[in-house]
């Protein structure tokens, strides 16, 4: 699992940050990718990176601000024209369903692929054998949810030399054992799948937050997860206007953390006001809080690393 953020700005892109939009590398996991949120310029922005639209499989849209939607029609033209023909859900509040047709109705604009439109609702919004997407209602000044994207627990390992050396020959009853059957070789002995197989592993939990101020869905969601991507749209000093504005700061957004126990912060969606040079005041103000996190910055890349549960940075040079 991968995060690659295309887009960290607040209401209007600048020229340090995009608006919002953040991809979600599931490719070893299962081949494709999800986007979260898709403001102006996304599919320009995915120029730059090695992302196919086509790879897209599902959207999620937090809420139905410009800044995070007036992306939508031109990425779901281009995914058309660059040869996508897999269906695409897209999730979203009420109204998605209505901006997007409207729009492609308008600009005469035909895809090559069926969507599939979702409205969000509260609870579990997706679950396959793989994964699961829980979303919940947050606090801003129109409808905006947050999402929690669980790995489900990883299968046992086999451990292939121990079988063998056991008497188990090679071929399907290997593959009983992994899927954690007991067996019956060819002397009667009975091998036990638990001890050939490592125990199962946790998957990964990632939380992704639309804009909003400080609440208690918040900290639900964040609920010991190994990454909470959080809007800090405003310092730490400014906690009047972002309350005025529907949004957080960056004590908010630390205070979330800490309260659901997360590992790692990401903040997003910076204000223009605060430029490069001030990530150390930001991550200073965080610290004060919460131990762990980051300043995203447009193209900035995170990576998941199995063995130690942990988010790193890659070092990743801007285009």
């Amino acid at each position: 699992m991968q995060l690659l953020f295309l887009g960290t700005g607040a209401g209007m892109p600048s020229k340090q940050r995009n608006t919002s939009a953040l991809v979600l590398k599931l490719l070893e996991e299962r081949g494709t990718v999800w986007l979260f949120d898709c403001g102006e310029a996304t599919q320009h922005q995915i120029l730059h990176t090695t992302v196919k639209p086509r790879k897209i499989e599902k959207i999620f849209i937090t809420h139905l601000h410009g800044d995070h939607i007036f992306g939508l029609p031109g990425l779901l033209g281009s995914r058309s024209f660059q040869g996508g023909d897999e269906a695409l859900d897209i999730y979203g509040p009420a109204g998605i369903k209505e901006f997007i047709e409207m729009t492609l109705t308008l600009s005469r604009t035909h895809l090559t692929y069926p969507i599939v439109f979702h409205e969000l609702a509260e609870g579990l919004l997706f679950e396959d054998e793989l994964m699961t997407v829980e979303t919940r209602l947050l606090n801003h000044v129109i409808p905006s949810y947050g999402f929690r994207i669980t790995q489900k627990p990883l299968p046992p390992k086999l451990l292939v030399n121990k079988a063998l050396a056991l008497g188990v020959p090679k071929g399907p009853m290997l593959a009983r054992l992994k899927n954690g059957e007991d067996v019956e070789i060819a002397d009667g002995q009975r091998v036990r799948s638990g001890d050939v197989t490592e125990p199962e592993e946790p998957g990964f939990i990632v939380t992704i937050l639309g804009d909003t101020r400080f609440c208690e869905a918040a900290v639900a969601l964040g609920r010991n997860a190994d990454v909470l991507v959080h809007e800090a749209t405003f310092d730490g000093n400014s906690k009047k206007m972002a309350g005025e504005y529907g949004h957080s700061t960056v004590y908010d957004a630390a205070e979330t953390a800490r309260l659901a126990g997360a590992d790692t912060l990401i903040m997003n969606h910076i204000s223009a006001r605060f430029l490069p040079e001030d990530d150390k005041l930001l991550l200073k103000q965080m610290k004060e809080i919460h131990p762990r996190g980051f300043v995203a910055h447009d193209f900035a890349e995170f990576d998941w690393v199995q063995q130690d549960k942990k988010i790193r940075k890659k070092q990743v040079s801007r285009p």
